[in-house]
């Protein structure tokens, strides 16, 4: 929602083009704290208890971007937003991974797609319906409060181990630091850094370049902002029917091209319809990569680095999508919005580079289930 609203939230608090980076560095701040700390907290708590206490964080700081007078709380917000999403995203990906196939686990993530293509309708809507920005997040924010009572009544529902599971035979966990002994471990960190932040900065700075640089209608900027997440969900639930073919690593491959062809669309702005194309483009090959790569950690790290593999990749995914689009709004302020098309495909060439590096660095004894690699 960010990425529709930014320029509305701008001429409200008279900030910067570049001043979206303050809040999602706190957001990321936040959501690190989170993240390292989800061992701990699911000691204490099932996964359904941490839903519930995610989703009314989440609500408390989108009430609170609908209500805040001052730039300033909204940024502080943006902190209990990033550790309310933090908490759950390591513990519910460590679980699937090790849980789920990588057809479920995409399906599984072709739910944020939805989530992710929901939010600039809504946006889009309240703003052509002459409304403040403000009730975009005000909206938003009952659904999540909505979903914070409802996880909090199932919560004894949800169990963290399989029905007649046995503790023994186990691998046991290995240490954080013995983790990021693995030169895999530190490829595996910089794709997610790299995709994730590509994936974000798509996400966010498209309404501005098409709306501001190149004088398109805010809806159909926004609608073809929708239509870039919702093609990252139609990605997974397409790769979902095949992601078991031992061909799915090429289809992978080839996600990664396109990645960089749809960006390369927007850069050279052939026409707007053109750009638009690139864009969906992009969202439909990036969308099985992260869930792909998630579902691969055992086989990649192995289990007994999996709990710490996905904890490590959720961070610098987090990193990924606050930093690299925020650095993608320095270089805009500076050199104009039309620099978000040539960024867009440099970052696009440097992930397919980290990527075919694993082919180079992963465990010997990695077969078939490190699919990405």
């Amino acid at each position: 929602m960010h990425g529709i609203a930014w320029p509305f939230i701008r001429a409200t608090f008279h900030l910067p083009l570049d001043a979206l980076g303050t809040l999602l560095v706190m957001f990321t701040i936040g959501y690190l704290l989170a993240s390292f700390s989800s061992g701990r907290l699911l000691a204490h708590m099932n996964v359904g208890a941490l839903l519930a206490c995610s989703c009314l964080l989440m609500a408390i700081s989108l009430a609170g971007y609908a209500l805040t007078s001052r730039w300033l709380w909204m940024v502080l917000l943006g902190l209990i937003a990033g550790v309310g999403s933090g908490a759950i995203d390591t513990g519910l990906n460590s679980y699937a991974a090790t849980r789920f196939s990588r057809r479920t686990v995409n399906w599984l993530h072709a739910c944020y797609g939805v989530g992710a293509a929901m939010g600039p309708l809504i946006m889009t809507a309240v703003l052509n319906a002459g409304q403040s920005w403000r009730w975009g997040y005000a909206i938003v924010a009952l659904c999540q409060l909505a979903m914070a009572i409802a996880f909090g009544l199932t919560r004894e529902l949800w169990t963290t181990k399989k029905p007649g599971e046995q503790a023994t035979g186990e691998r046991p966990a290995q240490s954080s630091r013995s983790t990021l002994r693995l030169p895999v471990a530190w490829l595996s960190i910089a794709i997610f850094f790299v995709y994730t932040g590509l994936e974000a900065a798509a996400g966010t700075w498209a309404f501005s370049l098409f709306t501001e640089g190149r004088a398109v209608a805010v809806r159909e900027a926004g609608l073809w902002v929708s239509i870039y997440w919702g093609s990252l969900t139609a990605g997974r639930l397409a790769f979902g029917f095949v992601a078991e073919w031992r061909a799915a690593r090429l289809l992978l491959r080839l996600c990664l091209v396109g990645i960089a062809l749809g960006a390369a669309l927007i850069w050279l702005n052939l026409a707007s319809l053109v750009s638009f194309l690139g864009l969906a483009l992009m969202g439909f090959a990036a969308g099985p990569l992260f869930p792909s790569m998630i579902a691969a950690t055992p086989g990649r790290l192995g289990e007994a680095h999996t709990a710490n593999g996905v904890g490590f990749q959720m961070a610098a995914a987090v990193l990924g999508q606050s930093l690299l689009p925020a650095m993608v709004g320095v270089v805009a302020n500076r050199l104009g919005l039309e620099s978000v098309g040539p960024s867009l495909f440099l970052a696009a060439l440097l992930l397919i580079a980290l990527y075919e590096s694993l082919r180079f660095t992963r465990p010997k004894v990695i077969g078939e289930a490190a699919l990405p690699a």
